[in-house]
């Protein structure tokens, strides 16, 4: 695998898939709803505001959004980028300490509308929400095997799919790796927002190799000496190790999902992995000292992300050549990546549900 792979070539967890169809024909086709996990408490100086939106980024509503306020665009923020080329609902924050609300109502369209609004004591952070509702469509279906089809989502509702980073993650024809790559060398990026999307990309870059080395290495669902596991719906983890056993209450744990395989989100530091497991992971990633030592020298810490995602109350139909799909997804994970795991030649765009 080359240092531009694409996200086509990342290994597949359900060999790859013989149908084919498009995605995100028109926004409708692809629809995102965040689920922040907690509701406003009603009072503060923060003003959130519930807003779909169709055809548009986060970032513009966000400027719009302290435009019509009369603040900076620093006191606006979010929980989650959110897909362009989709309809989505997201939460925005604007802070107003000791000012009135304004009348947001200028900024709504056919394509923009405040579903709701309220006061908040804290701020909106980056991160804070707890994952999104999708609703998907694939249009011009070609399937060779309806049955197998249905087995692969029978397969994919139970068993999950790897949690790959999407390509635009990466940026067009990997151009982030690149700008990171350079920045790395000692080019001065100003930009604090591009600083962190070059620093993203290669950290996304190195884990996508090392789960993509798991899978075919065919343990993408097998326990081994030195693991690190997460426990379910936390960022914690620990290593399997003496203190820590593989013995059957640890298998028994693993088999009902309430720890899960990771594998690295490279930075300083130690990697947590032991044996076998840490072995197979610098492996993967011996071909991407520059990337690795860049992540160090730039003060990241080594963390850890699920190896495998797991769709949430999923559920599909078939209307002809339309498969339509519906399911939640944790924070920080791409719907598609469960697409690519059901059809080729997708049209993808960018999928962020952050």
């Amino acid at each position: 695998m080359t240092a531009t792979s694409g996200v086509g070539e990342w290994h597949y967890l359900h060999s790859e898939p013989t149908a084919t169809g498009r995605l995100k024909t028109v926004p409708e086709d692809f629809k995102v709803r965040e689920d922040l996990g907690f509701a406003p408490c009603g009072e503060g100086e923060h003003i959130l505001l519930y807003i779909r939106k169709r055809g548009q980024n986060t970032q513009w509503i966000a400027r719009e959004l302290a435009r019509v306020a009369g603040v900076t665009q620093r006191e606006v923020t979010w929980a989650g980028l959110k897909d362009r080329h989709a309809v989505t609902e997201q939460w925005f924050g604007v802070h107003l300490p000791g000012k009135a609300e304004p009348d947001f109502s200028s900024l709504e369209n056919g394509d923009v509308q405040i579903l709701a609004r309220a006061r908040h004591n804290k701020k909106l952070k980056i991160g804070a929400l707890k994952g999104n509702w999708f609703e998907l469509v694939v249009n011009e279906l070609a399937v060779n095997d309806p049955a197998e089809l249905e087995a692969r989502l029978i397969a994919i509702q139970a068993r999950g799919v790897p949690n790959y980073y999407g390509d635009q993650r990466f940026g067009h024809n990997f151009g982030n790796l690149d700008q990171a790559r350079a920045m790395f060398n000692g080019r001065k990026i100003k930009d604090r927002n591009k600083r962190s999307m070059y620093l993203s990309a290669a950290r996304s870059y190195l884990f996508n190799l090392a789960a993509s080395q798991r899978l075919s290495a065919g343990l993408g669902e097998q326990l081994m000496a030195g693991d690190c596991l997460m426990l379910s719906g936390t960022q914690s983890f620990f290593t399997i190790n003496d203190d820590n056993p593989l013995d059957d209450a640890l298998q028994a744990r693993f088999d009902s999902g309430d720890v899960r395989l990771s594998a690295p989100m490279w930075g300083r530091g130690r990697l947590p992995s032991l044996e076998a497991a840490a072995e197979l992971e610098l492996a993967a990633l011996s071909e991407q000292t520059d990337l690795c030592e860049g992540l160090e020298n730039q003060g990241l810490k080594q963390e850890r992300r699920p190896l495998l995602l797991k769709p949430q109350e999923m559920s599909w139909q078939f209307n002809g050549d339309r498969l339509s799909l519906s399911f939640w997804l944790p924070a920080g994970s791409y719907a598609t990546s469960v697409v690519r795991e059901l059809v080729k030649e997708a049209e993808l765009h960018e999928d962020i549900s952050e």
